[in-house]
């Protein structure tokens, strides 16, 4: 049985957040105060970090290294966020889509002339009536991940 992680889970506190991600924790609690990296809160107010939040970390120490000033990483980040906030809400749509086009089925039957008439679903057929189930395709156009 594979199981796997949430990365969005607020499972460490600031000092073990700040062990996994290099730093020392007033480097996590300045970044806070600044917005790059906002952990989750408890009730009691203490900061706790998610494997997500922990990436961010390194990739924000390694900016930072590069050169790179604190608002423009600021940007990056928030930029990163919405770009995976997009991309799940595209995947949920999708999910309902597939959903939605599942459900749909529309009834043809044969008529007197042998021409195909649409039946209103509900409607019953004489049973001398040919009757057909019609499904659209369930495949959805395959988006392209990779170009960049």
């Amino acid at each position: 049985m594979s199981e796997q992680i949430d990365e969005d889970a607020p499972i460490f506190a600031i000092a073990t957040a700040a062990e996994l991600s290099g730093m020392h924790p007033q480097t996590l609690r300045q970044y806070d105060r600044l917005g790059l990296v906002v952990p989750d809160r408890t009730k009691g107010g203490s900061r706790r970090y998610s494997l997500r939040h922990v990436e961010q970390l390194r990739e924000v120490a390694r900016l930072s290294a590069d050169g790179m000033s604190l608002p423009a990483i600021a940007r990056i980040v928030s930029l990163e966020n919405r770009v995976r906030d997009l991309t799940l809400r595209v995947r949920d749509l999708e999910q309902a889509l597939r959903a939605e086009l599942d459900k749909r089925a529309r009834v043809f039957a044969a008529g007197s002339t042998g021409s195909v008439v649409t039946i209103r679903q509900g409607t019953r057929v004489r049973r001398a009536t040919d009757v057909v189930i019609w499904r659209p395709r369930r495949e959805l156009p395959h988006r392209d991940d990779e170009r960049d």
